[in-house]
């Protein structure tokens, strides 16, 4: 059963990077399948697109990678290891659990999914 969730996601990101697309933009679809997959490992209940839950907004998130050679992938390793300490001043310090249970190529398309986020600077600390 493992195999065909993880068969979806890796066509996707392997469509995404073959057409040169950087976010959920490169269909609906594509945007949906990976949008359903953040909700299924719970991403959102800690995460918003605009505003801090207990992690930082992913628009904060864009905005902090944009432009960063290597973002996709530095993402992709955080989501599935987990970790604390690059936002420890909105977060307080709360970690993020890992997600080891996702492939790779699940996590590269979630990553490219804040990524395509519109980029927002984080508001000061405090």
């Amino acid at each position: 059963m493992r195999t065909l969730t993880v068969l979806p996601f890796a066509a996707i990101g392997i469509l995404m990077i073959g057409l040169g697309i950087r976010g959920a933009q490169a269909t609906p679809a594509a945007g949906a399948a990976v949008k359903a997959q953040m909700n299924a490992q719970g991403c959102f209940a800690c995460h918003a697109v605009d505003m801090k839950i207990v992690g930082p907004a992913y628009s904060w998130v864009a905005y902090r990678f944009a432009h960063q050679k290597g973002a996709v992938e530095k993402l992709a390793h955080k989501i599935i290891a987990g970790g604390a300490g690059e936002w420890n001043a909105w977060t307080g310090g709360i970690a993020m659990p890992p997600h080891s249970n996702l492939s790779l190529a699940q996590a590269e398309a979630m990553a490219r999914w804040v990524l395509a986020q519109k980029p927002v600077a984080p508001p000061p600390p405090g």
